[in-house]
C-alpha cells in the first residue's frame, strides 16, 4: 500500500486489532489538529526503517546523513517487526493462518539488547576478589589511598574478576577511580557492560554530566550502545531535571535503531508528560502498548498526573478507561494521584468515589491519601463528608503527620467547624510530634475571624508570641479582618502594628483587608487611622482613595491612576480592590463615582460574565461582586433597562439576577443584602423558587415598574 495515513489513525489501527474493546478516546480528542501535526511520533514509512534492511549501527547517529526528527523515525508496527513479503499477507483479506505453540510465550516486540553477564558463580577466585573489595571499600575515600590498595589486586585484571570488582564498589567515586584505572592500564578491550554499570553508579550521584561524556566516550571508541545504556542515561537525566537532554538522547536511541524497553518508556513518558507534551505522551504510550508492552502502575501514576496539573477530566478519564483496558488495577500510589488529579480538576464528587474504591479494595488510605482528600472536602465546603473523614480517621486509627493535621484544620476553617477544629488544635499541643506551628495558629485565626469571636482570636494572638510560633501575613490579616468586622479599630491599629515591627510584609490580600475595613468605618478618625496603616503598606492605593474622593477629579484622570494600581497589584486582588474601593465611594454616598469604578473595572475585565442574554431571558450575575459593587450593578442594570423601554425595543419574558449563595457557616450572606435592597427600591422581584440566591421578574411587572420610574430615573451609564 502506497497511501500514507496520520500516526493518530495507525496508532488506533494497531490498538483495536490487538483489543477491539480499547477506547479511541485520544483520536477524537485531536481530530481539530492537522493530521499530520496530532501526534509527535509519525507513521510515515521510509526505507531505512524496514526490517528487511540490517540493523544500522549505533554510530550511524553521528552522520550527517540521519538528521531525521523521533516524529520521522517511528513507524508503525506493520513496517518496523515484519519484512516487506508478510506486510501484504497481513494486510490481505485472505492471510494464511499460523501454528503457534502454546507451551511457549509470545516474543515480545520489546526485545532488549543487552550485554550478558558472566557467571562469577563458577569463578573459583570468587571469595578472594570479594575481601579484596571490601578491603577497597574500607580505605580513604580519596584516589591516593585507593590506588595504594589496588596495587595489591590478587590476580591479573581480566573481564570477569573486574566486573565484579566494580559491581561491588561503594560509593560511586570509588567505583569511577576503579573504572578509569582500568580505563588507563588498558588489561582488556572496555565493554558496553562496564559502561552500563559505572553509568549505573552515576546515576545513583546524580552525576549526568559525568554519564553523558562516557556515552559520548563509547560513541568515539565505538562502543556499542544498547537499551541499558540509553535507559540510564535518560533516566539519569529526567532525575536531574535536564528534560531537554532527556528527550534528546531519546530521539538518538531512535535514530540507531534500537527499540525502548519497559523502563526507557515510563522514564520518557514522565520527561514527556513534565515538559507537559500531552500528545507525545499519548502517543508513545499508544504505540507501547500496541507493542506489546503492559503498561505498570508507575505509568499511570504518570498519566494521572499530567491530566491532573493540567485540570483535565476527559484525560483523567482517558486513565481510568485505560487501566481497566489492561486490567491493571490501581495500588496506593496510583490511588493518591488520581484522588489529586480529580481535586485539581474541580471534582470533588468523582474523588470522593475513589476515595470510596481504595476503602471497598482493602486498601488503607496514608497520610497522602487523606491530605488530598481533606484539601478536597475543604475546598467544596463539603461539611456533611469532612466530618465522616474525621469519624474515620479517629476510629480507625488511619496514620497522621504534621502535614495532614495542618490540613484538617484548614478544611474545618474553610467550612466553619468551630469545635472540631478546637479539639484537634488542643491534641496538637498535647502531642510530642505535632505541636502547632505558625500555619496551625493561622487557620485557628482564620476561624475565629470568620465568626466575628474577636477575644478568642485576641489570645491567640497573643499566644503566639508567648509560646515564639512566629506570625505570618495570613495570621496578620485575618486577625485585622475580625478586628475591623467589629470595628475595633485601635485594637487593629495595634495588632498591625506589632506586624510590622516582626518584619511582615503587607501583601495585596492585607491591603485589599484594609481597604474594606475603610469601607465599614462610620467616622473620619477611624478612616484616617486604618488609612495610615495601609500607607505604610501601598502609598499608592491611599492616594487613589484620596482621588476618587474628590468629586473635582475627572473620569479620565481616574481612569489613568486607577489602571497604574491595577498594574501593580496581582490578578487575583485586583476584583476584590475594585470592590472594596466601589464600598467606600457608596459609604461617603458618592454614588456617582461608584458607577465609574463599576464602568472602568468592566472596560479593564475584571467582571467578564456580568450581563448575560438569551432569546428568552436577560440575567445579571453579581455572584464575585461585593454588596456595595452588587447594588452598584442593579442600579446601572435597571438605568439601562429604563432606556431600553423608553426607546420602546423588545423584551424578554424573563429577567433574574443571580448572587448565589454563600457555602461558608460564617458567610455573610450576599444574597441577604441584594434582597433587602430590592425591597427599598420596590422593584418587582422575587426569590426564585427553583434557585437558591436568584431573584426573578417577568417581563410585564419589570416593564410596569421600568415605565414608573422612567420620568424621575437619572442618566447612568449603559
Amino acid at each position: 500500500m502506497a497511501a500514507t495515513f496520520s500516526s493518530a489513525l495507525d496508532v488506533h489501527f494497531a490498538v483495536s486489532q490487538s483489543d477491539p474493546k480499547r477506547p479511541i478516546f485520544f483520536t477524537k480528542r485531536l481530530k481539530h489538529q492537522n493530521p499530520s501535526q496530532r501526534f509527535c511520533i509519525s507513521c510515515k514509512t521510509s526505507k531505512s526503517s524496514s526490517s528487511s534492511k540490517p540493523q544500522q549501527n549505533p554510530l550511524e547517529e553521528q552522520s550527517p546523513k540521519k538528521t531525521q526528527s523521533l516524529s520521522e523515525q517511528l513507524q508503525p508496527l506493520s513496517t518496523t517487526t515484519l519484512p516487506k513479503k508478510d506486510q501484504a499477507a497481513r494486510l490481505s483479506s485472505n492471510p494464511k493462518s499460523t501454528w503457534v505453540n502454546p507451551s511457549k510465550p509470545k516474543r515480545s516486540v520489546l526485545s532488549l539488547q543487552r550485554q550478558k553477564r558472566s557467571p562469577h558463580a563458577y569463578n573459583p577466585q570468587l571469595r578472594e576478589l570479594k575481601l579484596f573489595a571490601k578491603k577497597l571499600n574500607d580505605c580513604e575515600n580519596n584516589e591516593g589511598a585507593f590506588l595504594s590498595v589496588l596495587e595489591q589486586f590478587p590476580h591479573q585484571p581480566n573481564r570477569e574478576n573486574s566486573l565484579l570488582i566494580l559491581n561491588s564498589l561503594k560509593p560511586w567515586q570509588k567505583a569511577y577511580l576503579f573504572f578509569n584505572w582500568l580505563k588507563t592500564n588498558n588489561f582488556f578491550p572496555m565493554e558496553t557492560i562496564f559502561y552500563n554499570v559505572m553509568m549505573k553508579y552515576l546515576r545513583l550521584g546524580g552525576q549526568f554530566e559525568v554519564i553523558e561524556e562516557l556515552a559520548n566516550e563509547m560513541v568515539s571508541n565505538e562502543i556499542p550502545l544498547d537499551n541499558i545504556t540509553y535507559s540510564t542515561i535518560i533516566s539519569c537525566a529526567r532525575r536531574c531535571y535536564h528534560f531537554d537532554k532527556a528527550v534528546e538522547w531519546f530521539e538518538r536511541m531512535y535514530r540507531t535503531g534500537l527499540m525502548p524497553d519497559e523502563v526507557t518508556y515510563s522514564a520518557i513518558l514522565d520527561v514527556y508528560a513534565k515538559l507537559g507534551k500531552v500528545e507525545e505522551v499519548i502517543s508513545l504510550y499508544e504505540r507501547g502498548v500496541a507493542s506489546s508492552w503492559k503498561p505498570d502502575m508507575v505509568t499511570f501514576s504518570v498519566l494521572a498526573k499530567m491530566f491532573g496539573v493540567a485540570g483535565d477530566y476527559e484525560g483523567i478519564k482517558y486513565v481510568l478507561q485505560e487501566m481497566k483496558s489492561v486490567e491493571v488495577k490501581p495500588n496506593l500510589v496510583v490511588y493518591n494521584t488520581l484522588i489529586e488529579a480529580m481535586g485539581r480538576a474541580g471534582k470533588p464528587g468523582f474523588a470522593r468515589n475513589l476515595f470510596e474504591d481504595l476503602i471497598e479494595s482493602g486498601l488503607s488510605p496514608n497520610e497522602k491519601t487523606l491530605t488530598a482528600i481533606a484539601k478536597i472536602y475543604g475546598k467544596a465546603r463539603w461539611e456533611k463528608d469532612a466530618l465522616k473523614l474525621w469519624e474515620e480517621m479517629k476510629s480507625k486509627n488511619w496514620p497522621v503527620d504534621f502535614i495532614l493535621y495542618n490540613t484538617l484544620l484548614t478544611m474545618f476553617a474553610d467550612i466553619g467547624l468551630v469545635e472540631e477544629a478546637e479539639q484537634l488544635f488542643i491534641d496538637m499541643k498535647r502531642s510530642e510530634n505535632f505541636k502547632p506551628d505558625s500555619w496551625s495558629y493561622t487557620a485557628m485565626l482564620n476561624i475565629y475571624a470568620s465568626g466575628g469571636n474577636v477575644d478568642k482570636a485576641m489570645e491567640l494572638f497573643k499566644e503566639m508570641f508567648e509560646v515564639g510560633v512566629e506570625l505570618n501575613v495570613m495570621g496578620t490579616t485575618c486577625l485585622i479582618q475580625c478586628l475591623g468586622k467589629t470595628r475595633r479599630i485601635d485594637e487593629l491599629v495595634r495588632a498591625f502594628t506589632v506586624s510590622i515591627q516582626q518584619e511582615i510584609e503587607p501583601d495585596d490580600r492585607l491591603c485589599g483587608c484594609l481597604l474594606s475595613v475603610v469601607s465599614l468605618c462610620d467616622n473620619r478618625e477611624d478612616i484616617d487611622k486604618v488609612l495610615a496603616c495601609l500607607h505604610q503598606a501601598n502609598p499608592r492605593l491611599v492616594e487613589f482613595v484620596e482621588l476618587i474622593e474628590d468629586e473635582k477629579s475627572s473620569l479620565d484622570t481616574v481612569k489613568e491612576e486607577f489602571r497604574r494600581v491595577l498594574s501593580d497589584t496581582k490578578d487575583d486582588a485586583r476584583r476584590p480592590f475594585c470592590n472594596c474601593l466601589i464600598d467606600i465611594c457608596r459609604s461617603k454616598n458618592l454614588h456617582e463615582r461608584a458607577h465609574d469604578l463599576l464602568y472602568l473595572g468592566t472596560l479593564y475585565g475584571l467582571y467578564p460574565r456580568l450581563h448575560n442574554r438569551t432569546a428568552d431571558e436577560w440575567s445579571l450575575n453579581v455572584r464575585t461582586l461585593s454588596v456595595g459593587a452588587a447594588k452598584t450593578a442593579l442600579e446601572e442594570w435597571m438605568g439601562t433597562l429604563a432606556k431600553i423601554v423608553k426607546r420602546g425595543e423588545a423584551l424578554p419574558e424573563l429577567f433574574s439576577a443571580q448572587t448565589g449563595t454563600g457555602t461558608h457557616k460564617f458567610a455573610q450572606g450576599l444574597s441577604n443584602s441584594f434582597g433587602s435592597h430590592l425591597k427599598e427600591l420596590g422593584a418587582p422581584f422575587k426569590n426564585s423558587e427553583d434557585k437558591v440566591g436568584c431573584f426573578v421578574a417577568t417581563r410585564e411587572d419589570l416593564l410596569l415598574w421600568l415605565q414608573s420610574k422612567i420620568p424621575s430615573s437619572s442618566t447612568v451609564i449603559s
